[in-house]
């Protein structure tokens, strides 16, 4: 009786465990942080942006291993490249963001 009384306790432990909810992921973007290039030996230039932050939360109940996943799937989130023939320069600007699962 003791026995199969502590494999109930462990099989409801288990199963609260794996519950799956909606889960919330908190992210930090730095925003148009970009990197000029020059062709023509002109030193090259980094500027880094601004930076904001923002939490989206899940639309469909997750586990918290894929909730993980994907919280942290994307990490870049624009990029965008200008190449300039009047400046001999190449600019690149990406927004990135780090994301915590809360």
């Amino acid at each position: 009786m003791k026995k199969i009384t502590l494999l109930a306790a462990v099989v409801i432990a288990a199963s609260f465990a794996s519950c799956k909810k909606a889960r919330t992921c908190t992210c930090t973007v730095t925003y148009g942080a970009s990197t000029t290039t020059h062709t023509d030996g002109t030193p090259s230039s980094t500027g880094t942006g601004s930076t904001g932050s923002y939490t989206d939360v899940s639309t469909t109940k997750l586990s918290k291993k894929t909730a993980k996943a994907w919280c942290t799937s994307a990490t870049t989130e624009n990029t965008t490249t200008t190449t300039s023939t009047t400046d001999v320069a190449t600019t690149t600007q990406t927004d990135t963001r780090s994301c915590t699962l809360k």
